[in-house]
């Protein structure tokens, strides 16, 4: 095979893995189940779809994604969501964040880190 041909497929190669890459869109954070995380995400994903009530007053505010760990998206389109901590006497560091378009991220240590949550399973 000629360099010009091996050139052309390694270029259409790395294009292919930009498209990829670019449609999976988290780029790479893990998916986990709502079954697997502790018991009380699924009770606070229960709320939320039913709109609450909500222990705290934080609940349902915007989620400003300063840590830029989030996919970008415009102001208010994340919402953060209080995942109780047992034995906790604050609202601890788990949270649930919810985007306008029906995505789900957890995060237990405030924010450092988050899974999507595929709210489905």
């Amino acid at each position: 095979m000629g360099s010009r041909r091996r050139i052309t497929l390694a270029l259409i190669g790395l294009v292919v893995l930009v498209v990829v890459g670019w449609l999976v869109g988290t780029s790479g954070m893990a998916t986990k189940p709502l079954s697997a995380l502790p018991p009380e995400a699924r009770t606070t994903w229960q709320l939320i779809q039913k709109g609450g009530p909500f222990k705290s007053s934080q609940d349902g505010k915007v989620f400003e994604n300063r840590e830029k760990l989030l996919p970008g998206q415009p102001a208010s389109y994340y919402h953060e969501y209080t995942v109780a901590t047992p034995g906790a006497d604050d609202r601890g560091a788990r949270r649930l964040i919810y985007g306008q378009q029906r995505e789900l991220y957890y995060t237990d240590d405030h924010y450092a880190s988050f899974v999507k949550v595929d709210p489905g399973k």
